[in-house]
């Protein structure tokens, strides 16, 4: 499941990440890693925070560069770059600003409409929750309520 979000960061890393003069070639790997646990770790707060609601409405409606979640995705990993690979503040948010919004729409996609069994929004939601419990009929009830 995680290495679908991995796979889909990657695929969108072309000119942020790899393309990057910033970013050393041995790292790209780990940078790519650090955007995707920054998508999950923001996920996992708005769960334990009660927010699953708003979750799967952005999942619905994504405006993706209007949202305060993206934003947030957006800083945490910003924060990561500045941190653990020595990129200035300014950069860093810089290359999470044309990283992640990208991502972020393919991530949508991918759970939409059933395109892949596999890989669906409530599937994805109970990997991030640790499985503790299946959250298809939760999702499915929100996302006809929206």
């Amino acid at each position: 499941m995680f290495e679908k979000l991995f796979l889909i960061v990657k695929n969108n890393a072309g000119m942020a990440v790899v393309d990057n003069p910033e970013i050393l070639e041995k790292d790209r790997d780990a940078v790519i890693n650090d955007a995707s646990s920054s998508i999950i770790e923001v996920f996992k707060g708005q769960m334990e925070s009660g927010k699953l609601k708003d979750l799967v409405k952005y999942f619905q409606y994504p405006e993706i560069y209007k949202s305060p979640l993206t934003t947030s995705v957006i800083n945490k990993f910003a924060n990561k770059l500045n941190r653990f690979y020595n990129i200035n503040p300014a950069s860093a948010l810089n290359i999470s600003k044309s990283l992640i919004p990208p991502v972020m729409l393919d991530l949508i996609e991918q759970t939409k409409g059933g395109k892949n069994k596999e890989f669906t929004l409530s599937s994805f939601l109970s990997k991030i929750n640790g499985n503790r419990a299946d959250l298809s009929a939760l999702v499915n009830r929100l996302m006809l309520a929206s």
